[in-house]
């Protein structure tokens, strides 16, 4: 009977351990492959773009939700502006800077999948002009699922990371998508 109640014990104890909400962590929402680079490298942005600033995040609370920090989108997005040959080399001096604002990441309170939606406004700005050439709210969501990880806590982080990831994909796609504006237009693309 004393092994049984150890085990439990030990069970219990490793259950309240998994219980403290974690962070998003960056290397889970860096776009790797999901861009063809060949694409960039005809664009104007290519190896031309610095992130200027990255806010919106939230830090999270361990005894609450897991949540997607400012800090740690920002390295995502840099990470993932290098793997796509976005990402400038100089810190100052590059043509364009890209501001991104999390306006909403939208989280499930309970269930068994959890799908995690995300709305970030990006604006890549002309340094030689100071204009917006390109301002777009990206949605983008994820959905982790019981098989993903049988700890709600866990599948909920996994969800913030994967809807971040598809966000920040989103948003290159539609860069080199999109003719950048003259310095003479003053309307947002849309």
């Amino acid at each position: 009977m004393n092994s049984v109640l150890k085990k439990l014990a030990a069970v219990f104890g490793l259950a309240i351990l998994t219980a403290c909400a974690s962070p998003a962590e960056f290397q889970n929402m860096v776009v790797t492959d999901a861009v063809d680079t060949t694409t960039v490298q005809t664009t104007v942005y290519h190896q031309n773009v610095t992130v200027a600033r990255v806010d919106g995040g939230e830090d999270t609370n361990p005894l609450w939700t897991s949540e997607i920090s400012s800090q740690a989108f920002e390295k995502a997005l840099i990470k993932s502006l290098e793997n796509a040959g976005i990402l400038s080399e100089l810190k100052d001096g590059a043509p364009y800077k890209l501001r991104a604002t999390l306006l909403e990441v939208d989280q499930p309170i309970f269930g068994l999948n959890f799908t995690v939606r995300t709305r970030v406004r990006y604006e890549v700005i002309d340094t030689q002009t100071n204009k917006d050439i390109f301002d777009q709210e990206v949605p983008a969501e994820h959905t982790a699922t019981f098989g993903d990880s049988p700890f709600a806590i866990q599948r909920l982080r996994l969800a913030n990371e994967g809807a971040a990831k598809n966000n920040i994909a989103a948003f290159i796609e539609k860069l080199i998508a999109e003719r950048p504006k003259s310095s003479t237009d003053n309307v947002a693309v849309k």
